[in-house]
């Protein structure tokens, strides 16, 4: 059995604009690198790789949180040792926390000789985004695991969709602003009207037909928010005119991505979503924020081995 792996845990992006909550895809970039180490002691450990300070109490840290919740259904003296190198930023929107959560036991998982199924996997993972938003939602960790685009049909019990990912270009604006997911929360609407959700519900569903059948036009029809976007857009700058000018410039559509600031947008074609890029730099080029750009792919494989060295002692890790 192998005592370390390095896996890369991908970004992702919540929502998709109509689905709260429910709908989830993976990004090629950006991703965070992880290395797991098995260790022959009851224990878990999270270190920063980066100097990016964390939480010292595992169960304070969205992976320690979800290693725990991994290691409870272990017996004997098994534990881990996490190292994070972190490349998404915490209250980006693009799914840092779920990185985490589902990058530690996805690696743990693997030096286990992959003794859980992807959907307990989720499981734990779910312990880690309580952490980091207050409630256990899986609409970043799904993408996360599975790869592709998915649907959380139900939290309790788990229920978690593939849906087939059409060729589509993504393209991201990240305004260097934070915006907490569990602050974006508390902002929401506790009761919705029906007229509201009967219009969202048309736009879900009309959204995951467009994945399916690789209908583009469909898609881009269907990616409207009646009820979470009003609010939540109001904590992003420029948020409005990235959208507009993005879909002048021949962008699909898009919206926020999971709780913001970052933003993101669905183009048909790569030279489409560099227009966009382009109209994102200069619509926050004059804005005094700082921010960044990536114009990337759905990744279908989701978080990934990238490295499994020679073993080692476990006694040695520490």
């Amino acid at each position: 059995m192998l005592n370390t792996v390095k896996i890369k845990a991908p970004a992702t992006v919540a929502n998709l604009v109509c689905g709260f909550d429910v709908l989830g895809l993976c990004v090629d970039a950006p991703f965070d690198v992880m290395e797991i180490q098995l260790l022959d002691r009851r224990a878990v450990i999270v270190v920063s790789g980066d100097g990016f300070s964390v939480p010292i109490k595992p169960e304070d840290n969205t992976a320690g949180a979800s290693l725990l919740a991994l290691q409870d259904q272990l017996e004997g003296p098994i534990g881990f040792k996490v190292t994070i190198h972190k490349h998404i930023r915490p209250g980006s929107g693009l799914g840092s926390s779920a990185a985490s959560s589902a990058g530690a036991v996805v690696g743990a998982n693997y030096l286990l000789g992959n003794k859980f199924t992807k959907n307990e996997i989720a499981q734990f993972a779910l312990h880690g985004e309580k952490v980091a938003s207050g409630v256990k939602h899986a609409d970043n960790i799904a993408p996360a695991i599975f790869g592709g685009i998915t649907l959380v049909r139900s939290i309790f019990p788990l229920d978690i969709i593939s849906i087939p990912a059409p060729d589509l270009f993504i393209t991201i604006v990240h305004p260097q602003i934070e915006v907490r997911t569990k602050d974006s929360r508390t902002i929401l609407q506790k009761e919705i009207l029906l007229r509201q959700a009967v219009k969202q519900w048309g736009n879900v569903g009309g959204l995951v037909a467009g994945f399916m059948k690789n209908d583009h036009e469909l898609i881009g029809r269907s990616l409207e928010d009646f009820i979470v976007e009003p609010v939540r857009s109001t904590l992003i700058p420029r948020f409005h005119e990235v959208k507009q000018q993005s879909k002048a410039a021949g962008a699909l559509g898009g919206g926020i991505s999971g709780s913001g600031p970052s933003i993101f947008m669905l183009s048909s074609t790569e030279r489409t979503a560099r227009v966009v890029e382009a109209v994102m730099k200069e619509v926050y080029g004059d804005s005094g924020i700082e921010f960044n750009t990536y114009v990337t792919n759905i990744n279908q494989k989701g978080i990934e081995v990238i490295d499994a060295p020679i073993k080692q002692q476990a006694s040695e890790i520490l």
